[in-house]
């Protein structure tokens, strides 16, 4: 059974950072495609970021220039670093694996999700 776990999320405030990492344990990590999700209560869940097993990344526009995916094979785990945080990017983030090597963008590309981690962005 593969599990993600999220955490480091918390409440900051606007121009601040944070660092999300995402635990994945019952298979093998470095196979798996991650990404980054996030949903606003009475939102649909949106992409964020991905990246593949070769660490070839892609983001959500909105985003470029202040958040970083990145990962650590021999840790199993990816991470997400946000810098400038603004008050729209308050939400749940979640990760997300997928088998395959593809850049994909969409919920229904993702096989397996973590619980998700709160992050607030005071203006």
């Amino acid at each position: 059974q593969v599990q993600l776990v999220e955490s480091g999320g918390g409440l900051v405030q606007a121009g601040g950072s944070l660092r999300l990492s995402c635990v994945v344990s019952g298979h093998t990590f470095s196979t798996y495609t991650m990404g980054w999700f996030r949903q606003d209560p009475g939102k649909e869940r949106e992409f964020v970021a991905v990246i593949s097993q070769i660490a070839t990344t892609y983001y959500k526009d909105s985003v470029k220039g202040r958040f970083t995916i990145s990962r650590d094979n021999a840790k199993n785990t990816v991470y997400l670093h946000m810098n400038s945080l603004k008050p729209e990017d308050t939400a749940v983030y979640y990760c997300a694996a997928r088998s395959g090597g593809l850049l994909r963008t969409m919920t229904h590309n993702y096989d397996y999700w973590g619980q998700g981690t709160q992050v607030t962005v005071s203006s």
